[in-house]
Formats: C-alpha cells, structure tokens, sequence
C-alpha cells in the first residue's frame, strides 16, 4: 500500500458547515482519516450549508458518477439589492424598489411556479468555472471579470416555504435543479424578471441525488470518531448511485477483477444500462450490458465498503 493510503474505501455524507468551503471540509476529512485520496461530490459555496458527499480511497472514483445527480436546496431570496457575487457575501451593485405584490404568498408561490422548466442560465461572476485555465471568481477579484457563457440547466421544482416577517422582504424557497445550475443566478435573475433586485441570502443543501440530510454526519463527529467510526457512517455506495445490484459468485470474482467481459443475466439492466457489480458487502465494479455480457466500466479492485446486505 501507497504512502498516506490507509486502506479504507468508502463514501460517507457530511453536513457541511457553514465558514467552511469544500476543499476546507476534504482537509479535515483526510486528516480525521488519515487517508491522503479524500475528494468531494459537488462544491458548496463557504456560505452554504447541507449535504457533501466526501469520497474516501477507491471511491473518489465514483464521485464523477455522483456529480451528475439533481440537488435540492432550501433557498432564502433577499429582495432589493443585487450584488458582485449575487449572494449575502458580495458588494451591493444595485439597489431597486421591492414591489408590494412581491409580499403576496399566492403571487410569489406563481412566480417561483413558472421557473419550473429548461433554462440558459448564466453563471455568476464569482464561480469556480474556469475559462482558459482561470477561474473566474480569481479574475473576478482581480477586477477583470470573464465573459462566461450561459449554461443550460433544467428546474424541477421552484415552491415557496414562507415570506420572512421582518427586514428586508426574504421568500423561503424549496429548489430542485440539475447539474451545474447556480441558485444564486436563479435568485439573482428572479429579482430582476420581477421589477426589483434580489441575491441569495442563504442557502441549505437538503440533498444531492439519492443522498439527504438524514444520512449525513457532522464533521466535527467524523474527526471525533476518526476512521474507527467510519463503519457507522459510511453511505451504501449502490443506494448512492441508484443503480440496481448484481451479487457474483465467487467464481466470478476473477473475471471481474480482470476486467473480462461478464455474462448478463435476465435480473441483470437493460441493454446500454450500468448495474453495480458487488461480493460481500464491497462494491467491485459498475460495468455497463452490451447485447448478452456486461462489460468492464469501473472497477474496483479493493472494493468499497458499505453495500447494505
């Protein structure tokens, strides 16, 4: 075993705080572990708080998977400012009048309602996008901001949790969108489709695919508990996934291994689907069915704890 690899293979979910940013959270996950291969599924902003998948060894190869899931968040639009990084943490650009109407619950759960639906959404100006090899909230900071490109997004849900009572006029929201879709921007063009101004004021992860709230930990009990906690923490890796399972039999364990083609059985996915290749509570293998065989996508050859038996 590799210098700084501890052995220990698995996905766990943290309840990320708030201060903290992703890479933050991946640092202290590495050390309350002592494994160096720890990355993340899915960046939160230092201000946003919820559901971060953390991969730990092996399965920092499934976070490329994990990354194209749909997220939810809990979403508190502020009215009559926009700002530099179109959230609370930006410099007030523009300053506008909030309309009454917007006070109205019937009207803003219509106006969140008719987000609902495909979108070119620009990203904001402070984003980890990078353009030529730069990010642009580093150009950003240095005051030449890039010329970023409006991204497709999709908006599968948009209601209204509640209308704050007190300061400036702040609409509860719930949102559930694709990959690389910025609630931010959405806040940020909302305001500006409704007559006034408006940025994030703050902003809740309440899950990431098949993985909520309820299967995170904090991170300050991750470092308590250490790795020795881990087997109580650690996601089922084929739930994270949603994809179904193939159990192999022992004697199928060396195929697999070897990335030769395996033969699809009637339980197993449709042609062109991915299935989970799993043996003893470890996740081995997602391989995708082609015609009659399943043939060698991923693999895993330490296998990745946490496969629910």
């Amino acid at each position: 075993m590799r210098r700084g690899q501890s052995g220990i293979n698995c996905l766990v979910a943290v309840d990320k705080p708030q201060g903290l940013s992703s890479h933050d959270v991946v640092g202290r996950v590495r050390r309350a572990v002592g494994e160096r291969r720890v990355g993340h599924a899915g960046t939160l902003d230092p201000a946003a708080t919820g559901v971060l998948v953390v991969g730990i060894g092996q399965a920092t190869r499934l976070l490329g998977l994990l990354s194209a899931d749909s997220k939810s968040y809990e979403a508190w639009v502020e009215f009559g400012s926009q700002t530099d990084t179109d959230d609370a943490e930006g410099r007030v650009v523009r300053v506008a009048e909030v309309p009454d109407r917007l006070r109205d619950p019937d009207g803003a759960a219509r106006a969140l309602a008719s987000l609902v639906g495909e979108h070119d959404q620009l990203p904001p100006a402070f984003s980890a996008i990078s353009v030529g090899g730069r990010r642009a909230y580093e150009a950003a900071r240095a005051g030449s901001p890039l010329e970023l490109e409006a991204r497709h997004v999709r908006i599968m849900r948009a209601e209204l949790l509640g209308i704050g009572s007190e300061g400036p006029l702040t609409w509860h929201c719930l949102f559930e969108v694709s990959k690389g879709t910025y609630i931010r921007s959405i806040a940020r063009d909302l305001g500006a489709a409704l007559g006034s101004a408006a940025h994030l004021s703050g902003l809740r992860r309440t899950s990431a695919g098949n993985v909520g709230l309820v299967d995170c930990a904090g991170l300050e009990l991750l470092e308590e508990l250490g790795s020795a906690g881990l087997a109580d923490l650690r996601l089922d890796p084929c739930r994270a996934l949603g994809l179904p399972v193939r159990e192999l039999a022992a004697d199928e364990l060396d195929v697999v291994v070897c990335g030769r083609r395996l033969r699809a059985s009637g339980g197993d996915v449709a042609d062109g689907q991915s299935c989970c290749l799993v043996h003893d509570g470890r996740l081995l293998g997602v391989w995708e069915r082609s015609g009659g065989w399943l043939r060698c996508g991923s693999n895993f050859p330490q296998g990745i704890d946490g496969v629910a038996r």
